[in-house]
């Protein structure tokens, strides 16, 4: 039987609160805890989401192209994509050689409009804990963070 210590959890010192590494990743395991509850009626994971929304910005765009944009790696895309596909969101036809251009179905536009609908209340929910100018702090500071990645990754 566990024993009961006399401090909780809330009041244990945590030297780890002054990395910004650490509370970066806090920060994002909330968000997209948030962000999953808000795409759950679509039984879509956030990166075939990603996907969708890209593909619905860039009619005819490659499988390649979206994921050296959403940063995914090309063995990776392969089975988003057929999901999507499977599910009648994207359709893609022969574009040159062994390439194939990626568009929404009619069904996938109504769903990326859905969840452009269901992030942006998302997003409005994290951008109200912030004034403008820190906002806009955080927008010009965490691009050179994502610029350090190494290109190899992707």
């Amino acid at each position: 039987m566990a024993t009961t210590s006399s401090s909780s959890a809330g009041s244990l010192a945590n030297s780890l609160d002054r990395l910004l590494g650490y509370q970066l990743r806090r920060a994002s395991s909330v968000m997209m805890a948030d962000l999953a509850r808000e795409l759950g009626a679509f039984d879509l994971r956030p990166a075939e989401v990603t996907t969708l929304l890209v593909i619905g910005d860039n009619p005819g765009c490659s499988q390649t192209e979206v994921g050296q944009v959403l940063g995914i790696k090309r063995a990776n895309m392969v089975p988003i994509v057929s999901r999507l596909m499977d599910r009648g969101l994207v359709d893609r036809e022969k574009a040159d050689g062994r390439s194939h251009a990626l568009r929404l179905t009619e069904a996938g536009q109504a769903t990326a409009a859905d969840a452009i609908d269901r992030i942006e209340r998302h997003e409005a929910r994290f951008s109200a804990l912030f004034d403008q100018p820190t906002l806009d702090a955080l927008f010009c500071a965490l691009p050179l963070i994502r610029a350090q990645r190494d290109d190899g990754e992707g």
